[in-house]
């Protein structure tokens, strides 16, 4: 077993404003979306603008960081929403939900497609391919934070959390994986070669979907909510099997809709 490595979650200090490296992990996560999706229009299309591609990464990062902290009170934290509605604002205090921040993701697409007078699913296909990017730094961010402990394990790499005298699985590890290159590879290969429309949305859901069901299988259950269903299934996974579920009907219905 490994020892938690001795890491401060704050990067830069300045007398009273501190630079955290989640923080930065987000920054550098937006700043690769942004290359890869300028090298995309380029190379594969569509015809979008640098105003074009500044907008979408705009209403993109602002639906990550409201949709994600409503996400995540509602989804795991709806008691306190009850008790004091007002907590809901205060992202300071943490608490993210990819599932919350990609609803908000959509959302902002979907101003876009109608701004731009385009096709919604033409705006997410572009997207969905970029996103596990910034899924995988961002997972590094929470590595960094001691979030997202994995299930106690004598794996031989697993890691001694501070303040604690046994080994967890590096969940946080093994999320930035497979959310990360894992998940990128085959949305890249995927869209390497002409889709019909949806399709490459259908298969970020897909891919996520089953992939999230896999790594919450080491990931301890949030302490305040713990397994939700036949003390075995957690929220992530009832989060993820509809998602999934849903992927394997936008690609379905965008074949059968071209034939």
């Amino acid at each position: 077993m490994w020892q938690y490595p001795e890491l401060d979650p704050v990067a830069i200090s300045l007398g009273p404003i501190s630079i955290h490296w989640y923080a930065i992990s987000y920054l550098v996560g937006i700043g690769l979306v942004w290359w890869v999706s300028r090298y995309r229009t380029r190379v594969y299309g569509p015809n979008w603008t640098e105003d074009d591609l500044a907008d979408i990464l705009f209403y993109a990062v602002l639906g990550v960081l409201l949709g994600g902290r409503m996400g995540y009170m509602l989804f795991y934290s709806f008691e306190t929403v009850l008790e004091n509605p007002i907590a809901i604002l205060k992202v300071w205090e943490g608490g993210m939900s990819f599932h919350g921040g990609l609803i908000g993701v959509l959302l902002g697409m979907a101003y876009f497609a109608r701004s731009r007078s385009t096709q919604f699913f033409t705006v997410t296909d572009f997207i969905a391919i970029s996103i596990p990017i910034a899924l995988g730094i961002g997972r590094l961010g929470n590595f960094v934070n001691t979030e997202l402990p994995g299930r106690a394990s004598d794996v031989p790499w697993a890691i001694v959390f501070p303040g604690e005298d046994f080994g967890r699985h590096p969940s946080s590890l093994y999320q930035a994986f497979l959310e990360g290159p894992v998940l990128f590879g085959v949305m890249w290969l995927y869209a390497s070669k002409p889709r019909p429309i949806m399709a490459v949305s259908g298969m970020f859901l897909l891919g996520y979907g089953s992939l999230r069901l896999v790594s919450e299988l080491f990931r301890e259950p949030d302490q305040h909510i713990g397994f939700v269903l036949f003390d075995a299934v957690t929220t992530g996974q009832m989060l993820s099997l509809p998602m999934a579920l849903i992927g394997v009907g936008f690609i379905t219905f965008s074949y059968l809709r071209k034939k």
